[in-house]
């Protein structure tokens, strides 16, 4: 066990060997290397979101999920009853295209604008989305 222990980096040589500051230690440090960290895991210390704020988000994300959901549905429905071999792909591209940008929202949350940039943005390739699996 100690063999583990010894050989076992810390969350500080993680900060130098990783490109996003998932592992910073405060919330002053926002800048890794010349460039300033936009996407980081909160750290024990970083002051809470506000609710009204999180909550906002986590609706806005919530409605995004349950349109994802439904055009999963619809696109089962379509492969069953047979579907060009360009159908899938497309509607797996831009789904994942969108969930990253809401994921990338949140890692952002303690940034003023961001978050909500990147969910607006993941809106426009569910719209791609509802589009293909409507007209198709």
């Amino acid at each position: 066990m100690t063999t583990v222990e010894q050989n076992r980096g810390t969350r500080t040589e993680a900060a130098e060997i990783m490109p996003f500051g998932g592992w910073e230690s405060t919330p002053a440090a926002e800048v890794f290397g010349d460039r300033k960290t936009l996407f980081r895991f909160p750290a024990a210390d970083d002051p809470a979101p506000a609710p009204g704020r999180l909550l906002a988000m986590a609706l806005f994300g919530a409605a995004l999920g349950l349109a994802g959901v439904g055009v999963g549905l619809r696109a089962m429905v379509t492969v069953i009853g047979g579907a060009a071999f360009w159908y899938v792909p497309v509607l797996s591209f831009f789904g994942l295209i969108s969930v990253a940008l809401a994921v990338g929202s949140f890692l952002s949350i303690h940034r003023p604008t961001l978050p909500w940039a990147l969910l607006i943005a993941a809106t426009i390739p569910l719209t791609i989305d509802i589009l293909v699996a409507a007209l198709y």
